[in-house]
């Protein structure tokens, strides 16, 4: 920005709305902003989100992808019976599934709350309790780590959903019932 005191100077939010697209009955949703109205658009094809790993090869998310994943996450929650304005908890480090985390809750219209995967069980333990956590999406590896020794303290935490390498997924046991991460009945 070449003139911040400028900017900063002119700047209204009366003004910076009417850059946004918005929802019809003039709602805003940030995911919406932020994905769906550019996958509807001539950016669909161009790449939201690029993930580069040391373990694994870079991956990348068009807006027409990230749109449809997102939308596979608010629908997941959905069906879980997370309701809006309720707490969707995350503790993951910066994977792509985090952000299609992100971006999924709050397009279903629920609060995104981040766990740093640097804490230690006591302070997530803290955090999901006083959040009244019902879902939290993890690694397998968080899980096992900081989570598994703590969930029978937590009864309201209903959902727990795993995510990243579908090798670790798979070996991570499942409540009889609940569904997988993809919606699906195991």
């Amino acid at each position: 920005m070449p003139d911040y005191a400028r900017a900063r100077a002119e700047f209204s939010w009366a003004a910076a709305r009417e850059h946004l697209a918005g929802l019809p009955g003039g709602r805003l949703n940030i995911a919406y902003e932020a994905v769906d109205r550019h996958a509807g658009g001539p950016l669909a094809r161009a790449v939201a989100l690029r993930f580069l790993s040391k373990r694994h090869p870079i991956s990348e998310l068009t807006y027409a992808e990230l749109k449809q994943e997102t939308d596979r996450f608010a629908n997941v929650l959905a069906a879980l019976g997370v309701g809006r304005g309720e707490r969707v908890f995350v503790l993951a480090g910066r994977i792509p599934e985090l952000y299609v985390a992100a971006l999924g809750t709050l397009k279903h219209g629920a609060v995104f709350c981040p766990l740093f995967s640097a804490f230690g069980p006591e302070p997530i333990e803290q955090r999901l309790r006083l959040g009244d956590a019902r879902a939290l999406v993890t690694t397998a590896a968080l899980y096992r780590r900081k989570v598994a020794e703590m969930r029978q303290r937590l009864p309201r935490l209903e959902h727990v959903l795993v995510v990243g390498d579908p090798d670790e997924v798979a070996e991570m046991p499942r409540r009889r019932g609940s569904p997988r991460a993809d919606g699906r009945r195991p």
